[in-house]
């Protein structure tokens, strides 16, 4: 009976340790089960890959959840090259850069005058004889004698004072300046009225006209705009490039004057009666005479004269060209318009006669340049 007891007990007691287990293994594999699973089916998938513009647009992929955050987009700095969507002004042209606070619009300039971001107002036109130029919306406006920044101002105002333009910015810029051009007048090969804006220099301003014509001196002069000071006188190189210290700056509203070079005549019984142009520095009466092609073996060099016009008249110079030759004597420096005359030996000719003839030999003579 006892051991009956025994059995049941041990009976039941195997029942229960076999229901723990079984309770057990349960929990263990319901436990393992929801960390295998996300690693196979719950894994999101990565946004597609997209170009390098839509990058750096700010685009949101389609891919993407929706979320309150405002799609990023780039700054109008960061747009692609030529795009034609700006919203700031562009850099200043060099024309702008190049006008000059100083210049001054006067009657007969040839201006264009634009209106930033509104190209409808963009207006071409000539100042008037009045000094007024005509602009759309605001009518005739008065710009003579104003300066380019002035002007500016003053249209500006006019614009927005009427209701036309907000924050208008105006521009202007000179096509043609006639007052404030520079006038090269003389022995250039094309004289005129040039374009003075910005920095000029006078070789700038003599190149533009063509260059000195074969009969140009080289004693330039330049006559300052409303200055009471004298002339500017500059003796020029016969080559330009070799002193670069006479190219002055030029202003607006100067004259420049190339005067023609001197000349002077050697006729008579020499080689090659001619008249000599003088472009730069001197002549003497042995170079006047080799430049001629010398005397002739007729010449009567006792009888060599220097024929000048003076205040008084003309006057005659005897030249003791013989004992010049054989160094006995100074050589004689001639001036602008002598006459040099060698007569002919035997002659007998009064000096009426002389003087009347040496003038009638400088007529209609061939005029060529001397380099001395």
């Amino acid at each position: 009976m006892a051991f009956g007891r025994f059995g049941l007990a041990r009976s039941g007691s195997l029942f229960a340790l076999g229901l723990f287990l079984l309770f057990v293994s349960g929990d263990v594999a319901q436990g393992q089960q929801p960390s295998a699973s996300p690693a196979v089916t719950s894994v999101p998938g990565l946004p597609p890959a997209q170009p390098i513009s839509e990058a750096a647009k700010g685009s949101v992929p389609r891919s993407a959840p929706s979320s309150s955050a405002p799609p990023t987009t780039a700054p109008p700095t960061s747009a692609a090259p030529g795009s034609s969507s700006t919203s700031f002004p562009t850099t200043a042209t060099p024309e702008i850069r190049e006008t000059s606070s100083l210049l001054k619009l006067a009657i007969g300039d040839l201006v264009e005058v634009g209106v930033y971001n509104v190209p409808e107002l963009t207006t071409k036109a000539r100042v008037g004889t009045s000094g007024d130029v005509y602009l759309p919306l605001i009518d005739y406006i008065h710009v003579a004698d104003l300066t380019v920044e002035e002007a500016q101002a003053l249209i500006q105002k006019r614009l927005e004072d009427g209701g036309f333009v907000r924050n208008a910015h105006v521009t202007i810029f000179v096509d043609e300046s006639v007052s404030q051009g520079v006038t090269i007048l003389g022995e250039v090969a094309r004289p005129g009225i040039y374009p003075a804006l910005g920095d000029r220099k006078l070789y700038d301003l003599i190149s533009a006209a063509g260059g000195f014509t074969q009969a140009a001196g080289r004693r330039v002069s330049v006559i300052r705009q409303h200055s009471s000071a004298p002339p500017i006188t500059v003796n020029l190189a016969r080559n330009l490039a070799d002193d670069m210290q006479d190219d002055i700056e030029i202003m607006p509203g100067d004259t420049i004057t190339v005067p023609r070079a001197p000349i002077i005549y050697v006729v008579g019984d020499v080689g090659r009666p001619t008249g000599l142009l003088i472009d730069n520095g001197s002549l003497t009466v042995l170079q006047a005479l080799a430049l001629a092609g010398g005397t002739n073996h007729t010449a009567k060099m006792s009888g060599t004269r220097i024929i000048r016009k003076g205040s008084s008249g003309m006057t005659e110079t005897r030249v003791p060209l013989k004992r010049m030759l054989e160094a006995k004597a100074p050589d004689i420096t001639l001036q602008a318009d002598d006459i040099l005359f060698v007569p002919l030996s035997g002659a007998r000719v009064a000096g009426a006669q002389a003087l009347s003839a040496a003038i009638s030999a400088a007529t209609g003579i061939a005029v060529i340049a001397a380099h001395p």
